[in-house]
């Protein structure tokens, strides 16, 4: 089957799901997402209270939410980390929350906000991830993408980066948009990766049910230099924010077929929604974002895969940064403070860069972004 700028689909081979209504779900994607919409300057969003979405996953003694039902804080300590699941599962969705992550020494730290069905498919799940990783004081947050499909845990396709911000000092959007033709990764409303589903991927692409999580956990074996740095129990409690949630979404049953026409009007919605298209300024400032803030990618490592997944779109701007490992030929230098102020304030009034490039500019929390 082709969308409508001609590129194949694979229809899952999954039982659950009959291959009528997935062509009709699809139908419904590809006929409302050629409508073109105005931008703006932030996505417009409907926040659920926390208690109408979320229950606890793990140790409720360390989730600790708001009387206002607005917000929680997910606490590790050397008892227990914390995690919640929404209480629903979708088959395609937009997942948001505004995050703040711990300060200090957050060595072996992992905060991570994902769509996953492991708990019902535990053999071959589809998973969707934004992982933070802690790092010692003084050394910024890092963070990992990765996209999992019928259990494609050895076909890792993750990515990893910096923030041109500090995360732990206020909040900041984070979102996925899961749909049955592509998946994107937002930071406020800066696309930081996109994944065009195509017909090699096969089962690849995640398409069944999934449940939305937040947890913070030990990664002390892997997370910071390789297991160098452990948490250090003695800066507990460490504290993850989330709040103003959002789940744009067709709930179902994870087991029983969903009926396509039961989600027509949902799909209409995210179809029509301001993050379902990466418009011409958005586009600039993703191209900005990866050459500047990605240091690792799957599709540049060489070693892992000589030849690329189907999904990689190979950037020469891109691609002349990375060594044949996938990572960076340079090391990435990045300070918060003075000096990022002062080159937001050399680029204020500036209209064209010094190669004649426009500068782009998003809203992203309460900075905004010039991308060049």
């Amino acid at each position: 089957m082709d969308d409508y700028h001609g590129r194949k689909i694979i229809i899952p081979s999954s039982p659950s799901f009959s291959k009528p209504n997935f062509h009709l779900f699809l139908f419904i994607f590809f006929l409302i997402s050629s409508i073109k919409t105005t931008s703006v300057s932030g996505f417009n969003l409907t926040v659920t209270p926390f208690s109408q979405a979320y229950s606890t996953l793990f140790s409720d003694f360390n989730i600790d939410p708001s009387p206002y039902d607005d917000s929680v804080r997910l606490l590790l300590n050397h008892h227990s980390g914390s995690g919640i699941i929404s209480y629903d599962y979708y088959r395609y969705a937009f997942f948001s929350a505004n995050i703040k992550l711990p300060s200090g020494n957050t060595a072996g730290v992992v905060v991570a906000f994902y769509a996953s069905n492991v708990d019902t498919f535990e053999k071959n799940h589809d998973e969707l991830d934004i992982e933070f990783l802690g790092n010692i004081r003084g050394k910024p947050w890092r963070f990992q993408t990765n996209v999992y499909g019928n259990g494609s845990t050895k076909r890792g396709r993750e990515e990893r980066y910096r923030l041109w911000f500090d995360p732990s000092k206020e909040f900041h959007r984070y979102s996925i948009l899961w749909t049955p033709i592509k998946v994107i990764f937002y930071v406020d409303e800066v696309p930081i990766r996109e994944v065009i589903r195509n017909d090699e991927m096969g089962g690849d692409f995640p398409a069944k049910p999934m449940a939305m999580y937040a947890t913070i956990w030990d990664a002390s074996t892997w997370a910071t230099s390789g297991g160098k740095y452990k948490v250090d129990y003695r800066h507990e409690p460490f504290a993850a924010e989330f709040k103003d949630f959002v789940t744009d979404g067709c709930a179902v049953d994870p087991i029983q077929e969903p009926s396509a026409t039961n989600c027509s009007e949902t799909a209409l919605k995210i179809a029509v929604a301001d993050y379902f298209t990466v418009r011409p300024r958005q586009r600039k400032a993703m191209r900005w974002f990866r050459e500047k803030y990605m240091y690792y990618s799957h599709c540049y490592d060489t070693w892992r895969y000589k030849v690329p997944l189907p999904e990689c779109v190979i950037v020469p701007s891109e691609q002349v940064l990375f060594k044949e490992t996938g990572r960076l030929r340079h090391a990435m230098r990045i300070k918060f403070g003075g000096s990022q102020r002062k080159q937001r304030r050399s680029r204020g009034g500036v209209r064209k860069s010094g190669g004649g490039s426009a500068v782009v500019r998003l809203r992203s929390g309460n900075e905004e972004v010039a991308a060049v």
